[in-house]
């Protein structure tokens, strides 16, 4: 798979803000990599330049490569609502995201490799594809075989998120996709009105 797996600080530099979460190396250096650093002039730029950074930075931040989020753009687009709302809501209905919401993983890259290695269930049955789409009532476990991983205890002891849309429960390690977020409920800094200008053009 075509995944980025290089320095992620180097990619929260270029967005100017930690969006794979706490971060010390982003902390200390907070500007944009490149052998010049922070004196380097950077010109003004474009608004065609400004929405594709936008469209980056959602899709590092869910882990989507551009296939998949173009598809779906394309699915938000011919639903009713808000094509940006509608954007933002399916990724965060996604399997791997919800994990990571819950708490069961400290990252959805963790997440992910949780779903891929047969870790979690939905509805009871073991589902491995990260980009499931969640639907509101659906039940997310941990299969039973797993829930001794010290990696799922260690995260969930360190998670302290609470969402609106989900509710877990510490003692049967299972969750619930109560309903699809509001746009005001997803914490992400995603402006994605210009994410739909730019694949509007």
């Amino acid at each position: 798979m075509a995944r980025y797996i290089g320095p992620k600080s180097k990619i929260a530099r270029k967005f100017g803000e930690a969006i794979f979460g706490a971060d010390k190396a982003f902390e200390k250096r907070n500007y944009p990599p490149g052998q010049h650093g922070n004196n380097r002039r950077r010109g003004k730029k474009s608004e065609y330049a400004i929405q594709l950074l936008e469209k980056q930075k959602a899709k590092y931040t869910y882990g989507i490569l551009e296939r998949q989020f173009r598809n779906i753009f394309e699915k938000a687009s011919s639903s009713k609502g808000v094509t940006g709302e509608v954007l933002l809501q399916l990724c965060e209905s996604r399997l791997d995201n919800v994990v990571y919401r819950l708490g069961v993983a400290p990252s959805r890259n963790a997440a992910r490799q949780l779903v891929s290695h047969r870790h979690i269930t939905v509805n009871g049955k073991v589902v491995n594809i990260p980009s499931y789409t969640l639907q509101p009532g659906d039940t997310i476990g941990v299969r039973e075989k797993s829930k001794s991983l010290q990696a799922i205890s260690a995260s969930l002891e360190a998670n302290s998120s609470v969402y609106e849309w989900m509710t877990w429960n510490n003692e049967t390690y299972e969750g619930n996709f109560v309903s699809i977020p509001q746009r005001v409920q997803i914490p992400e800094n995603i402006k994605e009105q210009l994410i739909v200008e730019l694949y509007s053009k």
